[in-house]
């Protein structure tokens, strides 16, 4: 099948040029983009195939997340913690471990339905996963990845393993890993921590890694008090217990946040070829301290669960980012595209560039590649992506999902989360 985009204008996502045309979009998980003179006349088109007069908008690449927790899909309004949290300890204690202990079959599928449809409406068709359900575990990963696939999203999951919940836990979760990837699915080695996790836990899931070519995704110095843990319990900082435990020998390995790395830790976070994720609005949410990751090349974007829109990260990335590093606007827009290049990494995934935004972009002023970073930073918004298309499938058309029910999963949505809800006020 073939879906032709008839009368756009095609921003290429890499040089940016900006062109009046028309594009042969071809499907499947290494589908083409590619620009054509004419649409071809029906009778030389399959019956299959599809013509979507576009009326001169914007066409580009889709868009990636590099970094995110699903599992607090249903957290939105949620009773407020026993306690006050004072610092980021607490408020994993006293907020998203009370969350993730209660979560069960049932809010695991809702909330990556719940996810998979945002996403999908804000233009998002690829979602790197770091998912925590401690008493949940077995199948979980599987479940999150059919309920992405209903929406029309990719993936790459793993799940978030850790000492907290006790050895039994941390088995299991290393078992699902296991069982995962053993069906052909592709995924990461998840860890929660340096500060949760031990070193027979963290050698073991390296392990792991190794035996299916994979790497690690794991939060790393989000908060000083991971490096003050490491510190004091082994002499050496995260960035170096790492290293020495080989969890920074793949370059599929994924750092979360890397915000109190000092500068030796830098240097070989830089040097060993792992990625790193930003994530701001969560840093800021968590008053753990922002900085600039001007020290490597390596590094995308994420939302850390706080939303599903990779357009708004971008923004928050940049007025953060501006002040501490004093980047430019190519370079956020780099960082935003890096999730493709990481994808790389993983052939026949489905983050080809036949992932496509069709955008009613109603701008006042006109876009042209000489300007187009100032319109995608003051200007651009997931109000504005109107059909999307996953793997050359149309998932969105006229901001509605052509794949499922909205209504029926946002209402799936709310009854799993007032179960959550009354859970975690017992």
């Amino acid at each position: 099948m073939t879906i032709y985009l008839q009368d756009t204008r095609y921003i290429d996502p890499d040089t940016l040029a900006l062109s009046s045309t028309h594009l042969a979009v071809g499907e499947g998980a290494d589908g083409t983009v590619t620009p054509i003179a004419a649409v071809p006349p029906a009778a030389e088109r399959l019956a299959e195939d599809r013509v979507i007069d576009c009326k001169g908008r914007f066409v580009t690449r889709a868009f990636g997340c590099g970094h995110h927790h699903i599992y607090s899909a249903l957290c939105r309004g949620m009773p407020a913690p026993p306690r006050v949290p004072t610092n980021f300890l607490k408020v994993l204690e006293y907020v998203w471990w009370r969350v993730d202990k209660r979560l069960d079959h049932s809010m695991v599928e809702a909330s990556a339905l719940a996810a998979g449809l945002q996403m999908a409406r804000r233009g998002v068709t690829f979602c790197i996963d770091h998912h925590a359900s401690p008493l949940h575990v077995e199948g979980s990963l599987e479940t999150i990845a059919r309920a992405f696939e209903r929406c029309g999203i990719g993936h790459l999951m793993c799940h978030e393993s850790s000492d907290r919940n006790g050895p039994e836990a941390a088995e299991k979760s290393l078992a699902e890993h296991d069982a995962y990837l053993a069906s052909g699915r592709p995924g990461l080695i998840g860890l929660h921590a340096s500060f949760t996790v031990g070193d027979e836990l963290f050698i073991k899931s390296v392990d792991l890694a190794r035996k299916y070519n994979t790497g690690l995704h794991i939060h790393v110095a989000e908060d000083i008090a991971d490096e003050e843990h490491c510190t004091a319990t082994y002499n050496k900082r995260v960035g170096e217990r790492l290293r020495d435990l080989g969890g920074l020998e793949s370059p599929k390995t994924i750092l979360g946040h890397c915000v109190h790395c000092n500068d030796e830790e830098r240097k070989i976070i830089a040097d060993s070829g792992a990625w790193v994720v930003s994530n701001v609005e969560s840093n800021q949410n968590n008053n753990v301290g922002l900085t600039d990751y001007d020290w490597l090349d390596n590094i995308m974007l994420g939302t850390d669960g706080m939303h599903n829109d990779m357009l708004r990260s971008a923004k928050a990335h940049h007025l953060c980012c501006s002040t501490t590093g004093g980047i430019g606007y190519d370079e956020v827009y780099r960082r935003f595209r890096n999730v493709h290049n990481y994808l790389a990494q993983f052939p026949g995934i489905g983050d080809g560039p036949n992932n496509l935004v069709i955008l009613d972009y109603d701008s006042p002023t006109e876009l042209s590649s000489d300007n187009f970073y100032g319109h995608f930073l003051f200007g651009l918004e997931a109000l504005h992506v109107d059909t999307v298309i996953a793997r050359g499938k149309v998932i969105i058309e006229n901001r509605k999902s052509t794949l499922v029910d909205e209504e029926e999963i946002l209402a799936y949505a709310r009854e799993q989360g007032l179960r959550l809800w009354e859970a975690l006020q017992k």
